[in-house]
């Protein structure tokens, strides 16, 4: 098994000050989107699990980080000697989402960059949208 974990500077998601329009069920409703930040009605607080550990699978939980200026992506793989390719595919990932402020857990089994990118997103879309 091989373990590795990587930071990311990213675009980062940061509490509004004053939203009061919107779903109130679903604070993700009021948000707006700039390229630099995402901003919601209130603070997130809990965590979403996507995906499960199989052949050719891979689990991601995603939850509030420690810092808001990087990603934090822990990954455990079955897969040794992949870790240029993980580099670049979780590089890819943090790049084209907000994702500072969050971290990431990553358990795998062997699934190939596509599969491992749409888990991603998936975990990334489940969590932003969890009321």
């Amino acid at each position: 098994m091989e373990e590795m974990t990587m930071e990311f500077p990213a675009r980062h998601w940061r509490a509004a000050a004053a939203v009061t329009d919107g779903d109130a069920a679903n604070p993700c409703d009021t948000g707006t989107m700039t390229p630099d930040v995402m901003t919601f009605g209130k603070a997130r607080a809990d965590a979403v699990l996507c995906g499960v550990v199989s052949s050719g699978n891979l689990e991601v939980l995603v939850e509030p980080g420690d810092d808001a200026s990087v990603c934090r992506i822990a990954v455990a793989t079955s897969a040794e000697g992949f870790g240029e390719i993980w580099r670049a595919v979780l590089a890819d990932f943090a790049a084209r989402h907000a994702v500072g402020g969050l971290a990431l857990s990553i358990n795998d089994a062997g699934a190939t960059p596509a599969v491992v990118s749409l888990r991603l997103g998936q975990a990334f879309e489940s969590f932003r949208s969890a009321a």
